[in-house]
Order: C-alpha cells, then structure tokens, then sequence
C-alpha cells in the first residue's frame, strides 16, 4: 500500500509532544519582529502523535535506494559500501565536540589527524604536499586550477587554455570556464585513449594545463600518461588529475611517479566516506613541488611537538573553505585508511577491478562494447542494439529498478552512444553481481521478446515512470501551506 502524505494521515487535536505550562510572560512578538514576516494566519502543519511520525518517517527511508540496502553500481561515482566504525569514530566525543575556533592548544588530536591524513595522501599519490580544504570533488578542482594560474602568473604569463578530453566529467569544463580558462576538447582515439595528435595540435604556448581523468571515464588505464607527461612539461604547461577514478589505483601507481602536477581526492569516493544525499563530500588536493608555495593557507605544521595552522605558503592563492574543510570527513577517510593499511588499500582497487572485469566478461554478449581496451574498476557498455529494437537505455535503467538495483550512470560519457556505465566497486560480493547479471540479461532477451515491458518500467517501485519534463519544470508545482 502506497504510503500516505503527512498531511493525509493528520487528525485534528493529535499532538506529539506536551509541555508544562510556561511561567514566564510571553513577549510582544511584534516587538522582536518586523510585521512582514509575521504569520496572519496559523501554518497548516500536519496533526499526528510520536508513533505515527517516526512510522510515517520510517516507511519513506525504506523506499528510498541507498548503499546499504542493495547494489549501486553507478559508474564514475564510487558508491562503496562506508564501514560503520568510521562513524562511530567520527563520532567520538573529541572529535564531534571540538569547536572550529577554539586555540590550537585545545586541538591537538584533531589537529594531528589532519596533519597525519595529509601525509597519507601524499603517499597514496606521489605528490609532494596536500590540503584538505577543499569541500568536494569540483571545489578541488576549482582550487588546483587557482593554483595553476597563480603559477603562470608568477611566471610571468597567464596562459589562456586548458585541454580536457573529450570523454571528462562535465565539472572540468565547468572550474575550467570560472577558473577564467577557455576549455579546449581533445579526442580521444579508437582505444578510448587521449589522441596523441589531436593532443599536439592543440597544445601550444596558450595552454595552461591537460585536465586528465585516470582511468578516464571509460574505465581504461590511460598508459600514454608518461609520454602525455613530457609533452604537456616540455611546453611549460601543467598536467591535472581528475581523482574520481582513483580507486582503481591504490596502491597499485601513484599519479605523482606519471607526472602530474596536480591531483584532487574524493574523500566520499574513494575513502569510503557517505557519498548518498548530497554529501557532505571532501576533495583534498595534491601538488607537486612546483606548486607547494601556492597551496591554499593556512596549513598545519608541527612547532616542538605542537600541532599548529600557520600561513606559510608565501604565494598562497588563498583560503578556499570555511576553516579547514569537512572535519567529519577527514575522520572517517583517516579511520578507513589506518584500519586497511598500505597492503589492505592495495586490495581494495585490485579487487575493484576484478569485479568490474567479471561483470564485464558476464554482459558484453548481451550489449555492444565498443573498445577492445582492458577495463579497470568500471566499464562503460551501449545499449544501441537494444535502441534499434526500440528500447532506450533509459528504459533499460528503469526496469533495473524493479529488480531492486539502482541503475548505472546513463547516457555518459558523451562519447558513447547510449551509455550504460558500471562500477561495482570492491565491497560487492560475487553472488550480488550474479543477480545484477541475471537482471541485465533477463532485461535483454525482454527486450527482443515482450519490450512493452521494458518500455513501461518501473512497475514494482513506491512511484511509476515520471515524467521527466514536468518533473525538470520545479516551477510548474504549487505548493500552498
């Protein structure tokens, strides 16, 4: 039975609480607040007791998909299961109760994870020194590419252009343009690789950096990285490393030992820190030597045994997040980290790619692949045999829904037509994958024998098929309270 709006289930007079009388003389509201923004009439709020609020409550998270009921395998987003001992971690009295302003005296342990968390990024990926600042993914990327230009600054020119492959997140172009950069596309060749000759013809003394995802979006290991390297130095430009996909990496290669200068985390990815609902996220970035006195002030350092923020990066491009980033985050990242260990991290994308790899070798019969490349810890498949037949990969991604899997990232890259892009990640067991391969096959021959079915899911989920124009038009609702 569909469950009820709030509204629907109220009854005049029901209450959920009760309080005392009050024995203090209530103030003259109109006094403390200016007339517009007081109520002429009561809000019309719903009417239900204690029990029936948090069943009513209850009954919605239940329907709602995330990590810890069931399969996710969204591709390019990494969406691992959060072992529950970083947050009761995260949760420990020191930690949660530590005020953003207090002095650096009273800090101490909070201060040192960080310092600490520091350094393992660093280690994990090669570059010489790392912030945490950075609130997300994007928020890194923006601020290495604050640092780039304040390099080509110091160096007396600014540059005017920054290539991204045509396969990138669409967040590069974005920090790109609000960097003040022009974003340049470059191709990428049959193997779903950066073109090397394309790449050539573009750079040129106005480039300022090569955005490059590794592995990129397709899921293939970018292994012309060396030689991209030393085309990108030689021109004086700077090579950027979109880190989405680093958890195929761990330690496995370490991006500063290819080259590249600059190098965001996703805390919330590949750390195993709560990725769902909208974050919060973490994005730390990694530079190499050439970058450290740009670096985002302040940075923590260690003063005889003391654990202090000092500014001490003299052409620093600045603060960039409200004291020093998502502390929660940093917490459970340095939890994940400690408990894995250097051999544990190393596990951890091996066994992501060999998921991903079983999953592939289990569906490419029953979808297009359209590289011969080596896939990592995800693999992008078409659905363009299933389109001639009439069925879209949207419908495809519906009808995984009424089996209890939430469905691949769609219709990207841009670079594929009718993108079906799955990452397992390495917290899946081999019998979840099984039924996730059932599923997409059971789908495939529903598409050759009854593709109304298809056509028309979901049908076992809380809410049909919407329409997805209207629900895109927020400003079509009403809502009146």
């Amino acid at each position: 039975m569909p469950e009820k709006l709030s509204f629907e289930l109220s009854r005049e007079g029901r209450i959920g609480y009760s309080l005392p009388e009050s024995n203090l003389q209530e103030p003259d509201i109109e006094k403390l607040v200016p007339g517009r923004f007081i109520r002429k009439t009561r809000a019309r709020l719903p009417e239900l007791s204690e029990i029936e609020t948090i069943r009513h409550f209850i009954a919605l998270s239940v329907m709602n998909h995330h990590v810890d009921k069931a399969f996710y395998p969204l591709g390019s987003c990494t969406m691992k299961y959060n072992p529950k001992i970083n947050e009761d971690i995260s949760r420990l009295p020191g930690f949660a109760n530590v005020h953003p302003k207090c002095e650096d005296n009273l800090a101490q342990g909070a201060l040192k994870l960080m310092h600490e968390l520091s350094n393992y990024l660093s280690e994990i990926s090669g570059m010489a020194a790392t912030t945490l600042q950075p609130a997300a993914g994007a928020h890194g990327e923006l601020t290495g590419l604050m640092m780039i230009r304040a390099y080509h600054e110091n160096q007396g020119n600014t540059r005017k252009t920054i290539l991204i492959p045509d396969s990138a997140h669409g967040t590069n172009p974005a920090s790109v343009t609000i960097s003040g950069y022009e974003a340049i596309e470059i191709k990428s060749n049959a193997d779903g690789l950066v073109d090397l000759d394309d790449l050539k013809a573009h750079l040129n003394e106005d480039t300022a950096a090569l955005m490059l995802t590794n592995p990129n979006t397709l899921g293939f290991f970018e292994i012309q990285s060396k030689a991209i390297s030393e085309l990108i130095h030689k021109t004086g430009a700077l090579l950027y490393m979109d880190g989405a996909n680093l958890n195929a990496l761990l330690g496995i290669v370490r991006p500063g030992d290819l080259g590249f200068d600059v190098l965001h985390f996703n805390l919330h990815k590949t750390f195993s820190t709560p990725h769902g609902g909208g974050g919060p996220g973490s994005g730390p970035v990694g530079v190499s030597s050439k970058l450290i006195d740009f670096l985002p002030n302040p940075e923590i350092t260690l003063h005889d045994g003391l654990f202090k923020l000092s500014n001490t990066h003299p052409k620093s491009v600045g603060k960039v997040a409200t004291f020093y980033g998502n502390f929660a985050v940093f917490v459970k990242a340095y939890s994940y980290i400690r408990m894995l260990g250097s051999e544990g991290l190393s596990q951890v994308s091996q066994n992501a790619i060999i998921n991903a790899n079983y999953l592939l070798s289990q569906l490419k019969e029953s979808f297009d692949f359209p590289y011969s490349t080596p896939a990592m810890h995800e693999f992008v498949l078409s659905g363009t045999r299933q389109r001639e037949k009439g069925v879209k990969t949207m419908d495809i991604a519906k009808r995984l829904l009424d089996f209890g899997f939430h469905a691949p990232t769609t219709y990207f890259p841009l670079i594929v037509r009718e993108a079906i892009m799955v990452e397992p990640t390495e917290t899946e067991a081999k019998q979840t994958l099984d039924s996730f391969i059932e599923a997409l096959k059971r789908i495939a021959r529903e598409v050759d024998e009854e593709p109304d079915i298809v056509r028309s899911a979901p049908t076992a989920t809380p809410v049909s098929r919407l329409d997805d124009v209207k629900a895109a038009k927020l400003s079509d609702y009403r809502f009146s309270f």
